[in-house]
């Protein structure tokens, strides 16, 4: 089992760019990986690959189908916003029991509120990174879309801790893909900083070198959208396509589509 759960987690990082035939495979591969886990849930590269691709294809499918009919169907957009929040718990789900096998003291270290940070920060070993980043990132989204239960909302401080503890690991993490996560979190928290959230997304810019078409992404929807910036939003998605364009890969390609659609549907936001 443990060859094919290493088989399979290598899989998952395959690189696509053809988002009709990702999706049409998603389904077989997150259920073969989430069975193989099943036996397997220590399994670090696995479960980081499952979180991945339950989380992206939340994102790409799932929740950006809802934004898009939020104008023409509300209810079915609820309806698909309600599923991308289980698939988002989902992901979450899977990437805390491997860091749980793997660390057990993480999840304790988390919900304190008195431990230092340089104690907590000793907790995560850098080959958790990668499971600890998708478990912030599913978790955020999944709070994201329960608006409705404060609950839920309650966690978000430790899904920000996790995902600054991930950082201060490692902070060129995918190509910074981290560091963007980080921006967006900042900029979403009570209280949070636009000029650091700017920051990280110009570290996840620079980490990428000019490739992760995502970070422009994030930006744009962050900080230049919610400013009123009409100018600034559209320059950071024009920069989103052209890196999408020069630099094919699966996140790219989703983070293109997005771009298009706002770009299309700018007035409607300004």
């Amino acid at each position: 089992m443990r060859a094919a759960a290493d088989q399979l987690a290598g899989q998952g990082r395959t690189a696509e760019d053809d988002l009709v035939l990702a999706r049409e495979a998603s389904a077989f591969y997150l259920k073969l990986s989430e069975s193989v886990l099943a036996q397997s849930p220590g399994h670090l590269a696995l479960a980081e690959s499952v979180a991945a691709g339950f989380t992206q294809y939340a994102y790409a499918f799932v929740a950006f189908e809802a934004d898009r009919l939020e104008s023409t169907d509300a209810r079915a957009a609820l309806r698909l916003r309600q599923r991308a929040a289980r698939l988002y718990l989902r992901a979450h789900v899977h990437a805390m029991n491997a860091l749980d096998r793997n660390n057990p003291a993480l999840r304790a270290a988390l919900a304190s509120t008195n431990e230092p940070a340089q104690t907590i920060a000793a907790h995560l070993p850098a080959e958790q990174v990668g499971v600890a980043y998708w478990a912030a990132a599913s978790w955020a989204a999944y709070i994201s879309l329960s608006k409705d239960r404060p609950e839920t909302i309650a966690d978000l401080p430790q899904a920000v801790r996790l995902a600054r503890l991930a950082w201060e690991r490692s902070p060129a993490h995918g190509e910074g893909a981290l560091s963007s996560l980080m921006g967006s979190l900042e900029a979403a928290r009570p209280g949070g900083s636009p000029q650091q959230a700017a920051r990280y997304f110009d570290r996840a810019i620079a980490d990428g070198a000019g490739r992760n078409a995502g970070a422009y992404l994030a930006k744009a929807e962050a900080l230049s959208l919610p400013a009123g910036d009409r100018a600034g939003f559209e320059a950071l998605l024009q920069q989103a396509l052209a890196a999408a364009e020069t630099h094919r890969d699966l996140g790219n390609e989703v983070a293109r589509e997005r771009a298009t659609w706002l770009l299309q549907t700018i007035d409607d936001r300004f």
